[in-house]
C-alpha cells in the first residue's frame, strides 16, 4: 500500500464534524442560562467541537484547512449544532451516550489526524501525535471556552492515552500494509474500549492517581481540622504582635 492510498474518505470527515457538532452543542446546551451563554452560544461550542480536530491537523500539517476548502464542512456542523441543541434534553436523560459519543469522537478524530498524517508522509511518531492532537483538541478548546477545567487534565479522563493506543493501532497497520478502513475501525475500538473502561472502572495513570490522593488527603486535613487554617485576621495580629513599635 502506498502512502497516498492510506487516507479516509470524504464522508469520513463529515461524519466526524457532524458527530462533533451535534455532541459539543448537547453538551453545551446544559450550561444555557449559565455564564451568560445563549443559544448562540451553544451553536457556536458544537461548530468549534465538530471543525477543531480537523483545523489543529491541517495546521500542524502545513496545510491549508480542509474545513475551510467546502462549503459541506460548515454546513454540516451548523446542521448537526441545531440538532444537538434539539436533542439536548434526549442526551442528557442518556448520559452514557454522550460519554460513548465522546469515546467514538476521540477515536474518529484521532484516526482521521493519523491516517492523513501518515499518507502526506509523515513519520509514525509525529503522525499519532499529530493525531492525538487533532482527537483531544476540540475537547480542550470546548472547555476552555466554557471556562471549565480541561478534562484531558483530570485524573482518569485517560483521554490522550486512548487517542495514542487508537492511532498507535492505526500506525502498526499502515507499516503492514492493512487497508485503512480496516485500521481505522480498529483505532477507533481500541480508543473507544479504553476511554469507556477508564469511566467504568475509574481508572488512571498512577502519577495522575497519586495527585489525587494527595488533593484529597490535604481536602480531609483541612476538613477535620488537622492543619491550621490562618485567617487574615489571625496573620494581622501576629504581625502586630511581632512589631517591635507595639512592644515599647
Amino acid at each position: 500500500m502506498t502512502e497516498s492510498t492510506f487516507v479516509l474518505p470524504l464522508w469520513a470527515d463529515l461524519a466526524a464534524v457532524g458527530l462533533g457538532s451535534a455532541q459539543g452543542a448537547a453538551f453545551a446546551h446544559g450550561f444555557q442560562g449559565k455564564n451568560r451563554l445563549d443559544l448562540l452560544g451553544v451553536a457556536l461550542i458544537g461548530i468549534m467541537i465538530g471543525m477543531g480536530g480537523g483545523l489543529i491537523r491541517d495546521i500542524l500539517l502545513g496545510l491549508p484547512p480542509a474545513t475551510l476548502q467546502s462549503n459541506l464542512y460548515l454546513v454540516v456542523a451548523i446542521a448537526a449544532a441545531l440538532v444537538g441543541m434539539l436533542l439536548a434534553g434526549v442526551f442528557h436523560k442518556l448520559n452514557k451516550l454522550i460519554i460513548l459519543a465522546d469515546a467514538v469522537l476521540i477515536g474518529l478524530f484521532g484516526a482521521l489526524g493519523v491516517s492523513k498524517a501518515l499518507a502526506l508522509g509523515t513519520p509514525v511518531v509525529p503522525a499519532i501525535a499529530i493525531g492525538v492532537a487533532a482527537a483531544v483538541g476540540g475537547g480542550v478548546a470546548r472547555d476552555i471556552a466554557l471556562g471549565l477545567p480541561v478534562a484531558i487534565m483530570h485524573v482518569g479522563s485517560l483521554y490522550a492515552l486512548a487517542a495514542a493506543g487508537g492511532c498507535g493501532v492505526i500506525a502498526v497497520g499502515f507499516q503492514f500494509g492493512v487497508h485503512p478502513y480496516i485500521c481505522a475501525a480498529a483505532g477507533i475500538l481500541v480508543c473507544t474500549a479504553i476511554r469507556m473502561l477508564s469511566v467504568i472502572f475509574d481508572l488512571s495513570l498512577p502519577e495522575q492517581r497519586r495527585l489525587y490522593r494527595r488533593r484529597v488527603a490535604a481536602e480531609v486535613a483541612v476538613e477535620t481540622g488537622s492543619i491550621a487554617i490562618i485567617t487574615p485576621d489571625m496573620a494581622a495580629g501576629a504581625v502586630e504582635n511581632d512589631d517591635p513599635r507595639g512592644s515599647a
